[in-house]
C-alpha cells in the first residue's frame, strides 16, 4: 500500500504530518488523512500519555531514537506535526512503505 503524505525536508531532517486516533484496539499506522500519516494509539488521549505513545511507536517503526522525534505543533490536537531529525522525507517515505 502506498500511502499520500506531505513530508518535507529540513536543514537538519523531516517535518512529518500525523493524524492520531487515540484509543484504539491497537496500535498501527492505518493509511493517510489529508495528506498526515494516520495513526491509531492504544494510548488515551490525557495527560500527554497518546503523545508519548505516538513518538515511541514512530522510533520503533522508523528505527530511529525517541531523543529524534520532536512535537511541534497539537500536544492536544489529533492533528500533529513531528520534526524527525537526522533523515531526510525520502527516507521517511521508503520506511513507510515498507511498513505498510
Amino acid at each position: 500500500m502506498t500511502i499520500a503524505i506531505s513530508i518535507r525536508d529540513t536543514p537538519d531532517g523531516c517535518i512529518l504530518p500525523v493524524r492520531v486516533h487515540p484509543g484504539a484496539k491497537r496500535n498501527a499506522i492505518t493509511g493517510s488523512h489529508d495528506g498526515a500519516l494516520k495513526i491509531s494509539l492504544t494510548a488515551p488521549p490525557t495527560d500527554g500519555r497518546a503523545n508519548d505513545r505516538l513518538i515511541a511507536f514512530l522510533a520503533e517503526r522508523l528505527s530511529v531514537p525517541r531523543s529524534r522525534i520532536d512535537l511541534l505543533t497539537g500536544a492536544a490536537s489529533r492533528s500533529k506535526t513531528l520534526r524527525i531529525a537526522g533523515k531526510s522525507a525520502a527516507e521517511i517515505q521508503a520506511a513507510l512503505s515498507i511498513l505498510c
